[in-house]
């Protein structure tokens, strides 16, 4: 399948090791987490609640419908913060304060301080933190925190997935086993903009009738993450960022789905099971999907 693939071997010269690199990132995103869990009632009231209780505590980027909070840029602050002290030189790429590439051998970590903000700002329980470590794009060691369910996913390269649920156990991942797409169930998720939206719409009404059934959770990292554990059997998006898919799509690699990341901004990124990746493929193909997107975000 065409695509960088995330479990590709690393570079020689990477600056540290594996484990080293998935430890701090454990603890970055675990503390990043804590945070996020604190401040939302904090900040949006209760369960359900999605009132704002300081003035600008949300705002908009993209479009309309591309929310920002100031948990989220607190909660990458956060994270810069404390690798600045664990990780003194390596660069950070976020998705709030954005960020450069890392020089030649060098760390870069990629963060989204909360994957699945509308999500967090409507009170539906399905959003994360998502922290990997990255030399020469090469994805090294990811990690995902279910912030509402308290599920801590990882990955390094090479060694494997596991999920540490909330009781501190730890569980190997294997995706799924699913070899017939007709009945698969597959997540994906929508742009922002209108115009991308409607194609992705247009594309739902070949892809729909072929597989079991379609979810949108609303975060793309814990889309990844939910192949990894065979939750779905595949998850597929267009024009998601590096620090959308940058830990996700390694765990989902090293649970054994076939990943596809972009090259573009535009691009299909898509993670499924083996036994179905290539018909869902030829089927986002018929949908006229399996590339880009147009340039509307």
């Amino acid at each position: 399948m065409p695509g960088p693939d995330p479990s590709a071997g690393a570079p020689n010269d990477a600056a540290t090791d594996v484990e080293t690199l998935a430890a701090v990132a454990t603890v970055v995103a675990e503390a990043a987490a804590g945070h996020v869990r604190v401040r939302r009632p904090e900040v949006l009231g209760g369960i359900g609640g999605r009132r704002a209780v300081a003035d600008g505590a949300v705002a908009t980027k993209s479009a309309p419908t591309d929310p920002v909070t100031i948990v989220d840029t607190e909660t990458e602050r956060l994270v810069r913060d404390l690798l600045a002290r664990l990780r003194p030189g390596d660069s950070v790429l976020g998705e709030e304060a954005g960020g450069g590439d890392a020089p030649a051998g060098g760390v870069q970590w990629v963060v989204d301080p909360i994957d699945g903000t509308v999500n967090f700002v409507y009170g539906l329980p399905a959003y994360a933190v998502s922290l990997a470590a990255r030399v020469d794009g090469v994805t090294l060691a990811g990690v995902v925190v279910d912030v509402s369910r308290r599920l801590t996913y990882r990955a390094v390269l090479g060694g494997g997935a596991e999920v540490i649920d909330a009781d501190g156990e730890a569980h190997s991942l294997v995706c799924s086993d699913r070899t017939e797409l007709a009945t698969a169930l597959i997540a994906t998720g929508f742009g922002y903009a209108s115009a991308r939206r409607e194609r992705q719409a247009h594309a739902l009404a070949t892809v729909l009738p072929a597989v079991r059934d379609i979810r949108r959770v609303g975060s793309a990292a814990l889309d990844l993450c939910m192949v990894a554990t065979g939750t779905v059997d595949a998850s597929y998006e267009h024009g998601l960022h590096p620090w959308d898919w940058a830990a996700g799509a390694l765990i989902a690699a090293e649970a054994g789905a076939i990943v596809r990341l972009p090259s573009g901004p535009t691009d299909l990124t898509l993670a499924a099971a083996p036994g179905i990746a290539d018909d869902l493929l030829d089927l986002l193909d018929r949908a006229g999907i399996a590339g880009s997107i147009d340039a509307v975000s």
